[in-house]
């Protein structure tokens, strides 16, 4: 195996890994890092730990500041209402497109992944948004653009860290069991090939999401998780 392999390996696991603990809140936002301590703990050297970093501050996820210092990215109304906006332009469209393109094979996926899906409360935290994550990637391969579940990919990772703020929020119960079915709903559209009743069931779902209910909480200062953006826009 080669050296720039084995760089590259580890570069990857570092990132994996580092990603991971921001998306879950495991590092909040706008903590700073203490990058010796952290590479440490992972059980790695510095370098790829550092390639890391460069790699998930090319995607926003963490600021550079002088003499290497960095800081997870803090979370904003503005970052939140940003990836809402196109999460709203772009999966009912995905919803239709399943609709008209599902396979057998696509149908049976999005059956299993229905019947591990849980309401999502904080009863049944972070297994409730697993199984709620692997429904709608489900559905988005479905539509079979490649280039749409990617950028739904993207967006709900990016995503998932307003999404648990939204499941701190004392609203109750009845939201997310609505929410629940409303999957169940989406997959008989997609099974019947409702292409409208599918875009127009997902742009509901959308709007009353997890992430849009941190939207508000954000912008009137119930919750706050380290915003470094809202002052430069």
């Amino acid at each position: 195996m080669s050296t720039a392999h084995v760089f590259s390996s580890k570069s990857d696991v570092a990132y994996a890994e580092l990603r991971h603990r921001i998306l879950t809140g495991a590092l909040q936002a706008g903590t700073r890092l203490d990058q010796y301590e952290l590479a440490d703990a992972m059980g790695m050297s510095i370098t790829p730990l550092r390639e890391a970093i460069r790699r998930l501050s090319s995607e926003g996820l963490i600021e550079l500041g002088h003499h290497r210092n960095a800081r997870i990215a803090g979370m904003s109304a503005a970052e939140a209402r940003d990836l809402f906006e196109v999460r709203l332009l772009l999966e009912p469209g995905a919803a239709a497109l399943a609709a008209q393109r599902r396979t057998d094979a696509d149908l049976a996926a999005l059956r299993a992944a229905a019947t591990r899906l849980r309401p999502v409360t904080r009863e049944w935290g972070e297994e409730a948004l697993g199984a709620h994550r692997d429904f709608h990637r489900a559905l988005s391969l479905a539509s079979h653009n490649d280039v749409l579940a990617r950028r739904l990919d993207d967006l709900w990772d990016k995503s998932d860290r307003y999404r648990r703020l939204g499941l701190a929020l004392p609203q109750g119960e009845g939201p997310r069991t609505r929410d629940h079915r409303e999957h169940h709903e989406l997959l008989d559209l997609v099974a019947a090939g409702d292409a409208d009743g599918a875009r127009d069931l997902m742009h509901a779902h959308v709007e009353r999401s997890l992430p849009a209910t941190s939207i508000d909480a954000l912008e009137e200062g119930d919750i706050q998780r380290g915003d470094s953006r809202a002052h430069r826009r």
